[in-house]
């Protein structure tokens, strides 16, 4: 302790010249604005550079880690692309709500329209594949439409979003049936109209087909109401129905063939005789 004050009474003149020296630097700085912003700019750099060193020793600390974290993710994602399945191919499918897959004819959609009141699209399956004319169309999501016209090699198929088409379907929790439309607005909403008005419908319920025509089976997707309107003339419910499917973009579809629909087509003509 002797020592330092020995120090400090020696070099007394200089340590009071470093002090003035301090404090009037400081005042300089504070008093003005120039001075302030170039010691704050080099204390920036300063401090900035010295940041930048620590984070690349810390990161250099860690590479060790970093590694094999990479490594890890580098398994995980040649994992995913060599399960994953050949998106080119041709989807293969078992059955749809019951349709054997032996009455399935797997097709893909090669133009479709969807800007005008009667779209069709065009299939790259025909006749020689066994298409016929009021079949069913469908994929993974819900229905698509219903075949028209057929050649050897291709067929066209009537859209949903098409103002003549007119499909039975049903509210699924219900089974109250309605007619399917569309009123020629929206590609993301059909109609479903002549509901009746005993029939409990709420925002957010399931519209599937009716199953009450040869051409699609009972429970296959369509939507969910998205509106509910009541026509006080007729006192039905027409409800807008948002699809599962959007019809913008279309890739492999299904063909049901039903194996019950000429015996059934058949029957109801004789009695209509």
């Amino acid at each position: 302790m002797q020592q330092i004050f020995n120090f400090i009474f020696k070099n007394s003149h200089r340590l009071l010249f470093l002090l003035l020296l301090v404090v009037s630097l400081v005042l300089t700085i504070q008093s003005h604005s120039y001075h302030r912003s170039k010691v704050i700019s080099s204390a920036n750099f300063l401090t900035g550079g010295v940041y930048e060193r620590v984070n690349s020793f810390r990161e250099y600390l860690n590479l060790k880690t970093q590694n094999d974290e990479l490594a890890l993710e580098n398994a995980r994602l040649k994992s995913i692309i060599f399960n994953a399945e050949d998106t080119t191919s041709i989807p293969k499918i078992d059955s749809i709500k019951g349709v054997d897959k032996a009455n399935i004819i797997v097709s893909k959609i090669i133009h479709n329209s969807y800007n005008v009141y009667e779209n069709y699209l065009t299939i790259n399956s025909g006749s020689a594949d066994g298409v016929k004319s009021d079949m069913g169309v469908v994929n993974s999501a819900g229905i698509i439409g219903i075949v028209d016209k057929t050649s050897k090699n291709y067929a066209t198929i009537i859209s949903i979003l098409n103002v003549k088409s007119q499909i039975n379907a049903k509210i699924k929790k219900s089974n109250h049936f309605g007619s399917l439309v569309w009123n020629g607005k929206s590609t993301g909403f059909v109609q479903l109209i002549d509901v009746p008005r005993l029939a409990s419908v709420r925002k957010g319920d399931t519209i599937v087909t009716g199953g009450q025509s040869v051409i699609f089976p009972e429970n296959i997707g369509i939507g969910t109401i998205d509106k509910i309107y009541i026509d006080n003339q007729t006192n039905y419910y027409t409800l807008n129905v948002k699809l599962f499917n959007d019809m913008t973009n279309l890739g492999h579809v299904y063909i049901i063939k039903s194996k019950d629909r000429e015996e059934i087509t058949n029957l109801e003509k004789k009695e209509n005789e």
